[in-house]
């Protein structure tokens, strides 16, 4: 399959809005990317901001977690916020071995989530802020609110200095869907969607169909791991040629 031009199916120009400059680090995944780091099924990241750093998704193992964050010269007492797409063990599980380290965070986790966790989080020290509805965490940092696709998730959005990067842990609602609530909520450009794209099980039809969609909606770059699929990351190589992004566990992401 012949990628397409950047762009060709874009049907709006957008203007992006002042952002500013992020790393990001995934932390746990099942994708090899740096040897160094343990591979498990999973995802988490580090979003390293000038004046906030955010641990989105905990993985599924918290000694996993902790050693990895370690492997990539990051102090775990340097993050200041939580945030929790959904309630599955890969994404949830090593939250309790991480509050242990650092408890001085904030926690933002859908309202779906059982009372009983939100209680062990408040015992931790940790404060809990219940996710419902669209909602600016700080500046320029905002979630989708818990959509509904059969598991209720939220996204990360973070406003670049390149644009938005959509942060998604399974995308559960749908990649495509969760992207347009992405542009509703902040009226960005997409720069990059990256994280789980729920597709490991998808047609080429449906990989194909996602893809072409995503180009539409203005996406530039995307960096597909966790439960996309070998069959989806191959696919996206295709259509976003040089926009495509290989990562996996290890992967450090700069943008400037």
């Amino acid at each position: 399959m012949e990628a397409k031009p950047k762009g060709e199916l874009t049907s709006e120009k957008e203007e992006i809005k002042p952002g500013v400059e992020a790393t990001i680090t995934i932390v746990y995944d099942n994708n090899n990317y740096d040897s160094r780091l343990t591979l498990a099924g999973g995802f988490s990241c580090v979003v390293k901001l000038p004046e906030k750093t955010i641990l989105f998704d905990t993985g599924g193992d918290g000694t996993i977690l902790l050693s990895n964050v370690a492997k990539v010269d990051i102090d775990p007492e340097e993050i200041d916020t939580v945030v929790l797409s959904h309630i599955h063990g890969d994404h949830t599980g090593g939250l309790d071995k991480f509050l242990k380290q650092n408890s001085q965070v904030t926690v933002y986790m859908p309202l779906s989530f059982p009372q009983s966790m939100k209680q062990n989080v408040k015992s931790s020290g940790a404060i809990v802020v219940e996710v419902h509805e669209p909602r600016q965490l700080t500046d320029g940092v905002f979630t989708t609110g818990e959509l509904d696709g059969g598991v209720r998730e939220q996204s990360l959005l973070v406003r670049t200095s390149r644009g938005l990067v959509v942060i998604t842990g399974c995308a559960h609602p749908g990649i495509v869907n969760m992207v347009k609530k992405a542009k509703e909520v902040t009226g960005d450009k997409v720069y990059l969607v990256m994280g789980g794209f729920h597709l490991r099980r998808a047609f080429p039809s449906q990989l194909s169909y996602v893809a072409e969609n995503l180009l539409h909606l203005g996406v530039e770059r995307v960096a597909p791991c966790h439960c996309s699929g070998d069959d989806a990351r191959k696919l996206f190589k295709d259509y976003f040629g040089e926009n495509y992004i290989d990562c996996g566990v290890g992967k450090e992401i700069v943008i400037r």
